[in-house]
């Protein structure tokens, strides 16, 4: 998922195999001395110990420059309308294989979002489309959602570093007061708005970081967010804070980064996960209820 609460907040890319553990991020047990940092090797999609979208999160240090990729923002970036055509243009609409309820706009191997190599976006300046993949943590919200109504029916919920939206938009469906999805990308966000209208659901969509701000929701779901360390710095206070005025989700699917303390087990879902994504075809995903901390 493309994120909200820091640059690129919310993109996840794979952990190295073997690695299930978090807090752990190469094969065995050793973490690396700068873990900002990538391994020697990893910086292509054949990279040893990594999957071929494990290329770090949007927003650090990179800027869109190719004129086939609308710009995030300033001048000549395009409207709505513009980022949508894109977005339709290389995607398709799907439907993920743990919530087939739910119609997405997701890349495929059919279309040229998922066959561009790590290199030629580096070469061009332009951004992962992080936003165009359903990640597993939010497709277990989503699947947790739902299975259990009951548990945001009538309740403010923002789903925090939205990527595609998934989990907003089992929400939307199983009778949430209010929605948001908050996301930094302006192309994730028109992604997450198209979803939910191929749905039929009205959400409000944040594009900016809502890290800092006051509580005003009953329940933050946060779904695959730990995977970088600048990221996880970024947002694990706020999260700790708003813990203390309203429930917090953290679904993971063994991560880097997670916390190894201050999280309550929910629930755990297998997610399958196409090779070409992760690095294997299934990702057990945790759901966890965040203590509150200072």
């Amino acid at each position: 998922m493309t994120g909200a609460g820091a640059p690129g907040a919310g993109a996840p890319g794979s952990d190295a195999p073997g690695s299930d553990a978090p807090g752990s991020d190469a094969p065995g047990s050793g973490r690396r001395p700068d873990p900002d940092l990538p391994g020697p090797g990893e910086t292509g999609p054949g990279a040893p110990g990594r999957s071929a979208t494990d290329r770090g999160p949007p927003g650090f240090g990179t800027t869109r420059t190719d004129a086939a990729w609308p710009a995030a923002s300033g001048p000549g970036a395009p409207g709505t309308a513009a980022r949508e055509a894109f977005i339709r243009a290389h995607t398709v609409p799907a439907h993920a294989p743990l919530v087939p309820e739910i119609v997405l706009h997701l890349a495929t191997e059919i279309t040229p979002i998922w066959q561009a190599s790590e290199a030629w976006l580096h070469r061009t300046g332009i951004e992962p489309p992080f936003w165009a993949f359903a990640w597993p943590g939010g497709q277990a919200l989503a699947r947790h959602i739902l299975d259990h109504p009951g548990l945001v029916r009538g309740r403010r919920v923002l789903d925090f570093a939205a990527g595609c939206g998934v989990a907003a938009i089992a929400c939307a469906m199983a009778g949430a007061a209010e929605v948001e999805a908050a996301e930094i990308d302006p192309l994730a966000a028109a992604a997450i708005a198209l979803n939910a209208a191929e749905n039929g659901r009205d959400m409000r969509v944040l594009t900016g970081d809502v890290v800092g701000q006051p509580s005003r929701w009953d329940l933050i779901l946060c779904g695959d967010v730990c995977y970088e360390a600048p990221m996880t710095r970024h947002i694990l206070p706020w999260l700790r804070r708003m813990a203390a005025a309203c429930e917090v989700w953290v679904a993971d699917p063994g991560r880097a980064y997670l916390p190894a303390d201050g999280l309550a087990p929910l629930a755990e879902y297998d997610v399958p996960t196409p090779l070409e994504l992760e690095d294997r075809t299934m990702r057990p995903t945790r759901l966890f209820r965040m203590a509150p901390g200072a």
